[in-house]
Formats: structure tokens, sequence, C-alpha cells
């Protein structure tokens, strides 16, 4: 009985002893099962960062009188590096429970013992065959689906930002997953009025990117010339919370500037508070206002007016700017060391006599270099610069 689908299945089988694989040769080509076969560790590793197989069907054990297993359990990682999706199965004389065990917690599909049964190989290799390519077709479905998400996520966001006369502004979108919870906007009202909003859903993915779009919908739809900071976070509140799953919130940030008059006024719903540096580098943080967003229907929202100068800066960012890690450090690791809020601060009163793109660029390249080139959480900064 062979395998029916529409391209013949091609696994790869690695052992030291040639007899071995001329049998097997012998028994796949009957089943319509094609393979290649290598004899060591290092041809495992090149053939499979060379094409992709539906199984690797390997020995544990390649250098003459070694029975330990090592050799085979080292190259497992090597080879998961190059291909994660790729079945396993391993075949080996000198089987025991522990090497067993071993192995299929390092991801190892089954375990066949030398000398094996035709049957019940041939039954093994079917069923992880059609595993293995469910997991592809699964994955590469998945795949499309993101890009598809991302691609829409992208469109959402303001693809150029508004100019107005007496500021400048710019803004960096960086999501950890392709799509994510983090999202921003700016709205002009007039040449000399816009608004601006930060927002960080809880969560990541697509769950998040959708509660994200919603967010972004009811801000568009509420904000105006005439609405106050206060009155459009209630607002938007009062929608989300009949839209929202148990478990999740947003924080958020709205604010207009008024470059003719100049103000700024603003109402935080628990976002990180955004910076407001001075031209002689005193700061203040803008933290007035109310809860996150989403828990609480009838929560209220305070609102806070202050004066702009001109060389002030306003740096509003999401936790994933501040809570960055060095690569390869883990949360629970002791030296887990975030960028933080104090480093943010320094490097923003260091270059506050910057331009808006310039100082986004010196601040996310500050990030980046700490992070190692890479952000473990969505990450996004906009900066605002009064002329």
């Amino acid at each position: 009985m062979t395998i029916a689908c529409a391209v013949p299945p091609r696994i790869l089988i690695a052992d030291d002893q040639r007899d071995l694989l001329d049998a097997l040769h012998l028994l796949l080509k009957a089943e319509g099962i094609a393979m290649d076969a290598v004899t060591s560790p290092e041809a495992v590793v090149d053939a499979v960062a060379r094409a992709t197989y539906d199984l690797l069907l390997m020995d544990l054990n390649y250098t003459g009188d070694t029975t330990s297993g090592r050799e085979g359990i080292d190259l497992l990682a090597r080879v998961q590096e190059r291909d994660r999706l790729l079945p396993v199965v391993v075949m080996t004389g000198w089987g025991s429970v522990d090497i067993a065990v071993e192995t299929m917690r390092r991801g190892v599909c089954d375990f066949v013992q030398k000398p094996w049964d035709n049957a019940q190989l041939l039954t093994t290799l079917r069923n992880e065959i059609e595993k293995g390519r469910t997991r592809r077709r699964t994955e590469a479905l998945e795949a499309r689906a993101l890009d598809e998400a991302r691609r829409i996520q992208r469109k959402l966001l303001p693809a150029t930002l508004p100019q107005i006369h007496g500021c400048e502004i710019a803004a960096s979108w960086q999501p950890a997953a392709g799509v994510g919870g983090d999202c921003f906007d700016a709205i002009a009202f007039g040449t000399s009025r816009l608004s601006l909003s930060i927002a960080d859903v809880v969560g990541k993915g697509i769950p998040a990117a959708l509660l994200m779009s919603n967010l972004q919908a009811a801000v568009r739809a509420f904000a105006t010339e005439t609405t106050t900071a206060g009155e459009l976070c209630q607002q938007v509140n009062r929608i989300l919370c009949g839209n929202i799953a148990e478990g999740r919130f947003i924080s958020f940030f709205y604010c207009t500037v008024d470059t003719e008059q100049r103000t700024l006024t603003y109402a935080n719903a628990g976002h990180y508070p955004p910076i407001l540096i001075h031209a002689d580098g005193s700061t203040e943080r803008l933290s007035t206002g109310g809860p996150v967003l989403g828990p609480f229907a009838e929560a209220m929202y305070d609102e806070r007016q202050i004066a702009i100068v001109s060389g002030d800066r306003l740096i509003l960012f999401t936790d994933g700017i501040t809570e960055v890690r060095p690569a390869g450090v883990e949360p629970d690791d002791p030296d887990h060391v975030e960028f933080g809020d104090d480093a943010l601060v320094a490097a923003a009163v260091e270059h506050r006599a910057c331009s808006a793109p310039i100082l986004e660029a010196r601040l996310t390249s500050a990030v980046s270099a700490y992070a190692g080139g890479t952000f473990q959480d969505d990450a996004t900064l906009m900066i605002l610069a009064v002329d």
C-alpha cells in the first residue's frame, strides 16, 4: 500500500551502515517514498540546509563503537535550528528508556528499535509524514493570514503624519509579531491645531490587532475640533466596554495641540505618562486622566491644559520602548535589566535640540542598540517638536 498524495514524499535517512541504507531504499521505493541517504551528522545538517524533507529517519550513533546516543541527541538541536517543522523519527540498535525519553523530550516524533518490523516502520513513517505535512500546511496558512493582517494594520496607521504651523511630528511603530496591539494617530484640525493619540492593547498578535483597529475607528469617529480630551476618552471607553473581551484593556493617551494659543490639552487613560521636555532640560510627566479603557464603562477622565513654548519636545511611547531588555536575556533571568524610563528621559534630554525626525531616530537607535536590535514587545514612539 502506497501513501496517496499529490507530491510523493521524500525523506532523509541518516545511518552509518550502508547495507541498512540499501535495505531501506528497496523497502521505501516499493511504497512510493523517495529517500536521500547520508552517513554522518555533518551530512545531515548540510542536506537539511539544502532541501525540505517530509521526514528525517536518523540513527543516534555514528562513530564506531559508540552506544550512548549522544551524537544523535546533539544533532537534533542542529537539525531543529534549520527546520523546526521537520518530523524526526529515531532508529537505533542501542535503545534504552532513558535515551527514548530524552529524544522525545527534544522533539522526536517516534522511536524505532533495530532490527525493525517492516509493517510497523512503514506505519510510523506514513503517520509522521502526514502529520508533518499538515503542520507545514497549517503554518503556511497562518503565515499568509498574518501577512494579510500586517498589511491591513499598516494601512490603518497614518501613512504620513500631518504637519501644522509651529510644530513637527515624527513616529515609529515596530510590532513584535508582525501585527500587534500598539497604535498611534495624528489628526489635523486646520493649520494650527491637531490631535495626537497613542495606545497599547494588552496582548499581542491578531487578537490585539483587531482590538486596536476598533480603538482607531472609535477615536476617528469621536475626534473633532470641539471634542475635549476628557470627553473623547469617555466616549471611546463606553464604545469599547461593550466590545472588549474579559481580561483585556487598553492604555491610551490623547491630546490636542494648538500652536496659535501655544497650549496642549490632554487626558491619560492609564498609559505610560508622556515626557514633556523643555528647552532648558527640565521635564514633566503627563499623567492626569483616569483608568485604562475597557473595564469600567462609567469611568470619568480628567484633563489638563499646559503651555508649550518654542524648544519643547513631547515624547509619547509604549512599554515596548522602556521595557526592552538585552538580547538573549529572559524576563526571569537575574540579570534582566530593562532599558528603563530613566534612560529614555536621559536620552531625550540629551538630544532635545534635535528636530522631531532626528530625535525619534536617535531614541529608537539607543533602545535598539541596548536590545541588540531585537524588540521583545510592540514598540511605538511619537515625537512632537514645538518650533
